[in-house]
């Protein structure tokens, strides 16, 4: 990608700051003609730059997406109790607000996914996000304030192996062999999710997070896709290469880099904390 190209992916006009009230949505309405209001429009960018979807896909070389700002039918959304116990809550309120109705959120990296819940959440509710965190210096918990528009963008700096692909390789440093591995999407998200229910509801830890998170990434092993041989080389990766490759994933990954700084007021150290994604990212402190 050019200079220019990567200087134009820079913008982001959601995190940065107030709606462009020039931006709006086209509209022919109640809410436009009998009380003079539209729904702003916000520019979104995409940390993928819109690399790693196929040809055929509307997110395809696309830096940025379009999103309309959170109104009382997002907070319906948000309340539904058949949405939550399905676990699409989340899918449903980005579709709502996007406004390209082809983009299927699911199938969004989520990288991606993750930069427009978020703009989602700044165009609702604005950037402060007060939440309770744990100190890392003295595990005490206390109350913090965050702002959301300066959290920083992961864009993607590495080439995938083909043109509109979600496939990357590397080379592990110890057996040395060529792993091809995606950027997981929201369904994938979700299906971990499930999985990882699953074995709670039946009594089982999760102790293996670790190798499943590593078996939905991984697509082949020196040309190896059967699925089951995959699975039983992530059970008996050495370990070096194991954080070898977790590390180049998590280094490369396109998104919203959630981690800020805190100042803890038990032990006054500042440390930096990854910020919670609970209900409360979308239920602000009243107070």
């Amino acid at each position: 990608m050019s200079d220019q190209g990567k200087s134009r992916s820079e913008k982001n006009e959601v995190f940065a700051g107030a709606a462009d009230p020039r931006k709006v949505m086209p509209s022919r309405n109640v809410m436009k003609d009998d009380f003079n209001f539209e729904i702003p429009v916000e520019t979104v960018p995409l940390p993928s730059m819109g690399v790693c979807y196929s040809t055929d896909s509307s997110l395809y070389q696309q830096e940025t997406v379009d999103i309309k700002a959170m109104t009382a039918k997002e907070e319906d959304i948000l309340t539904s109790r058949s949405l939550i116990k399905k676990g699409t809550v989340i899918t449903h309120l980005l579709k709502s607000c996007m406004t390209d109705k082809s983009v299927d959120p699911d199938l969004m990296l989520s990288g991606d996914r993750n930069a427009v819940m978020t703009a989602v959440r700044i165009t609702g509710y604005g950037a402060d996000y007060n939440v309770e965190v744990d100190c890392p210096s003295c595990g005490e918990r206390s109350k913090q304030s965050f702002d959301l528009s300066k959290l920083p963008i992961k864009r993607l700096l590495i080439e995938p192996v083909a043109v509109g692909s979600n496939l990357f390789e590397y080379q592990l440093p110890l057996t040395e062999k060529t792993v091809r591995f995606k950027f997981l999407t929201g369904a994938d998200e979700a299906e971990l999710a499930t999985i990882q229910e699953r074995k709670k509801k039946q009594g089982m830890t999760a102790e293996n997070l670790v190798t499943q998170r590593l078996m939905f990434a991984i697509q082949s092993i020196d040309g190896i896709t059967d699925k089951s041989k995959i699975a039983m080389f992530c059970r008996h990766m050495p370990a070096r290469d194991s954080l070898a490759l977790r590390k180049f994933i998590d280094k490369n990954e396109p998104g919203i880099d959630m981690k800020s700084w805190m100042d803890c007021p038990h032990c006054d150290e500042t440390s930096e904390v990854r910020l919670p994604m609970g209900a409360t990212f979308f239920w602000p402190d009243s107070e």
